[in-house]
């Protein structure tokens, strides 16, 4: 595929005319990554951001005594590390391929002379990175104050409205990553998690068979996710 055709499906490039992405193409690398491989790790200078085009990516933080805390799972036409322009100029999190795919790197200097000649790619910036902050502040939220089977309802929600398939009322995905991985996502252990997973089952709610779970009733879910009726 095309880089531009990449870049076309990136909030962060979205509304760009030919010629501006031209301009975004002409800075931009193309960076292949093998499953487990990490892209870059925490404190290593900031040297430029990514555009997710394949695969999926996992950002996250180790602790000295190895464990594993994952912040964020990245998808095809996100972008990542953007924050990292602004702050002390080092990555604050680990970003480690979950499975093979290629990213699209923009090194720091190329892409702020893009800000300064082209308001428009400031602005898409700034909501780039509120989209981000809120998504955070939503996470912390939950970690805080919602109980594990909250958690991971909310989390089925929003993983039912970016991929799935739905047909007479009942939906059907696909976890985005393993239970271990999802445990650590969701700041809890496998052993609670699979005890959510289950009073989400006794509850009518969902039916687990593996990686696939089937939702049997969106709305009922999205209630015992904590949100409110659309």
């Amino acid at each position: 595929m095309d880089i531009r055709d990449i870049l076309r499906k990136s909030l962060l490039f979205s509304g760009l005319d030919e010629n501006h992405l031209a301009e975004v193409a002409a800075i931009a690398a193309r960076r292949p990554f093998a499953r487990g491989e990490t892209v870059f790790a925490e404190g290593e200078p900031a040297n430029g951001f990514y555009l997710l085009a394949q695969g999926s990516m996992k950002l996250c933080k180790v602790s000295p005594d190895g464990k594993e805390k994952v912040l964020h799972f990245v998808h095809p036409g996100e972008t990542f590390a953007e924050a990292a322009f602004f702050g002390d100029g080092k990555y604050p999190a680990e970003a480690r391929a979950v499975e093979k795919g290629e990213a699209i790197f923009f090194p720091r200097e190329g892409f702020m002379g893009l800000l300064e000649r082209n308001p428009r790619f400031s602005l898409n910036l700034i909501v780039s990175l509120s989209l981000m902050l809120r998504r955070f502040a939503r996470q912390i939220e939950e970690l805080t104050f919602a109980e594990v089977p909250a958690r991971l309802a909310a989390h089925l929600v929003e993983l039912a409205e970016r991929k799935s398939t739905s047909f007479q009322g009942t939906t059907y995905l696909d976890l985005d990553m393993k239970k271990g991985e999802l445990a650590s996502r969701l700041g809890t252990v496998s052993e609670t998690l699979s005890r959510s997973f289950r009073k989400l089952k006794e509850e009518g709610l969902i039916e687990v068979d593996g990686s696939r779970v089937v939702i049997f009733d969106m709305e009922k879910l999205k209630a015992a996710a904590g949100r409110r009726p659309a």
